[in-house]
């Protein structure tokens, strides 16, 4: 196991990290196929939504998406780093268009079904476990540790964009043709970024030497999780937030059918509203050069007030306003939690770090789609938008407080302000 990298203070502007072409190349196709995958996001819930009329089933799909992490997330962190990374992704894209055409083929024969819908959430899922660890992890050999922070929130802010424009995208499809269009444009968004990934040049990515991996396993990377607080407490923080931050969007189509009912078009505008407000964190973040754990608690306790301050929201454009608001907190404490870990991990040990990290994070999202679903649908979705504040608030205390103890400072009121200056 390598050292961890050193602490760089490089000169980072907001776009520094697409000066490089590799890393340039993988953003484009990334944009092209996110608003895809958003475009069926919206699309795929929208169809259980209709063929069951229940939101709480409309959790158990992205519970399905999400529960292959838990199985087999730190097996995937694994295969990213004992195998090229780029051959990875290039399969993985490959799996995910399939199951995207099937669904399409499905849906436009009038032939679907939600079982068909769980399925293919579970094989999206299943791949994505081997992706997603190998996506994060790339991004160091793409640009480098200099601009690995950076680099975190261009990805991020692509992904934003991605989920700005393909809900809109969606919602206009679901009402002129139908859900079976929105599900065949994202099988065509993948050949972006499989062209992307062949057009890199290999000799230019930051290889890790095949001597420093040797034969990776899978309980080193949760050793040197639970052996940093750098690596175990934002991972903590993510976990928690994950259970609300994740299944958001059951939220959203609950308010839209529910609180609103504005329809499909309605829920793909509160999507729309919430990733604009991403993208403006996203941009916030890609200028920032580190985060201290002290200012990753301040951010996660502004983002559990938000969503407190969105289930009180009296009317549809007073909830619209703090979703712009709680979309660029939200962001900015995802990129900082990612990049905090990323930067703490050794090159050789990243993709199991990044493996664990998003256990946690996508495998709680997993458990709480059921949760959030049934919320929404017993006690209404302003009840359930304000547990989903309310839970994470209380563990953002914790961890504070566990914080202020392993740096023997004593937290009260009068010192909060000079606590955050320090961050």
């Amino acid at each position: 196991m390598s050292a961890p990298p050193a602490d760089h203070s490089p000169s980072v502007s907001t776009f520094s990290s697409l000066r490089t072409r590799n890393f340039r190349l993988f953003a484009s196709g990334q944009l092209v196929s996110n608003t895809g995958t958003w475009v069926q996001r919206i699309a795929q819930d929208w169809l259980v939504l209709t063929i069951t009329g229940s939101t709480t089933a409309v959790g158990i799909t992205t519970a399905l998406q999400f529960l292959p992490t838990l199985m087999f997330g730190l097996t995937g962190g694994a295969i990213a780093d004992r195998y090229p990374k780029r051959r990875i992704l290039l399969a993985t894209q490959v799996g995910m268009a399939s199951m995207a055409t099937a669904l399409a083929i499905l849906t436009l024969s009038h032939q679907v079904q939600v079982w068909h819908v769980y399925l293919i959430a579970f094989g999206l899922g299943t791949v994505a476990a081997v992706d997603n660890p190998t996506r994060q992890s790339f991004a160091n050999e793409m640009v480098g540790p200099d601009q690995l922070r950076n680099a975190v929130s261009i990805n991020a802010s692509v992904f934003q964009l991605g989920a700005l424009i393909g809900p809109a995208i969606s919602g206009l499809l679901i009402n002129a043709v139908g859900s079976g269009y929105a599900f065949a444009i994202n099988a065509l968004s993948y050949s972006a970024s499989t062209a992307a990934l062949l057009l890199m040049r290999d000799h230019e990515l930051n290889r890790v030497p095949r001597s420093a991996v040797g034969r990776p396993r899978v309980r080193d990377g949760l050793r040197y999780v639970a052996s940093r607080p750098d690596t175990l407490w934002p991972t903590v923080l993510v976990g928690v937030f994950g259970v609300f931050t994740i299944n958001l969007p059951v939220t959203l189509a609950a308010y839209a059918k529910s609180v609103y009912h504005s329809g499909a078009s309605g829920y793909g505008l509160l999507s729309s509203v919430v990733a604009l407000g991403s993208v403006i964190g996203a941009l916030i973040s890609a200028g920032r050069t580190r985060t201290r754990l002290r200012a990753l608690v301040a951010i996660a306790a502004t983002l559990a007030t938000l969503y407190v301050v969105a289930a009180l929201a009296p009317g549809e454009w007073s909830y619209c306003l703090v979703l712009v608001a709680l979309g660029a907190a939200s962001l900015l404490f995802l990129t900082s939690a990612n990049s905090t870990v990323q930067l703490a991990a050794g090159d050789s040990i990243r993709g199991r770090v990044m493996g664990v990290y998003l256990l946690v994070f996508i495998g709680s999202g997993a458990v709480g789609g059921p949760l959030i679903g049934w919320l929404d649908e017993h006690l209404g979705p302003r009840t359930g938008m304000l547990i989903s504040g309310l839970v994470p608030a209380v563990a953002t205390a914790l961890v504070a407080m566990k914080l202020a103890r392993l740096a023997h400072v004593r937290v009260r009121p009068g010192n909060v302000r000079a606590l955050l200056r320090a961050a």
